[in-house]
């Protein structure tokens, strides 16, 4: 399969929200309760692409996945920390899309000027776990019983990767 990564653009959002929605609704991926449509994603897109960067994959013609970074903390200090996310599409998932984004969007950021990037994940979860520490990311904690979802606490460990 061919994945080519390029700069997300705000009409790719409807594919972003139908990407995301499900990690929303239907498990505790996400922490957010509700989907964002597709005019919130636009928005995100439009924020965080030109904060940060917010990478698209296609395969087969389609959106396959993204990837983006966001302020890590608003404290001035903080200023060249970012946090980063990643969704793919389940249908995609174990062919190399979420080492293709990273693999856009983390020299990306370091060339806006970012020192750090942080993951957060929410645990269980081994497979972004694993696409973490095989891109470079190293465990540096966990937040234990931080969110309430789908009727129970949950942890969320966090990796760092120097950019």
């Amino acid at each position: 399969m061919t994945v080519t990564v390029r700069p997300a653009r705000e009409a790719d959002a409807a594919a972003c929200a139908a990407i995301y929605a499900p990690f929303v609704s239907g498990s505790t991926i996400s922490f957010e309760l509700d989907p964002p449509d597709a005019p919130e994603m636009a928005r995100r897109i439009a924020e965080y692409g030109a904060s940060h960067a917010w990478v698209i994959a296609e395969a087969a013609g389609a959106v396959a996945g993204y990837a983006y970074g966001s302020p890590h903390r608003t404290r001035a200090a903080y200023a060249s920390a970012c946090d980063v996310a990643i969704y793919v599409d389940p249908a995609c998932a174990g062919q190399g899309i979420g080492r293709a984004l990273y693999g856009a969007l983390l020299p990306a950021l370091a060339g806006k000027g970012y020192h750090a990037a942080f993951a957060g994940i929410a645990l269980p979860n081994a497979a972004s776990v694993g696409l973490h520490e095989a891109t470079g990311f190293t465990p540096v904690g966990i937040y234990r019983e931080v969110g309430w979802k789908l009727g129970a606490w949950r942890d969320v460990g966090w990796w760092q990767r120097l950019l």
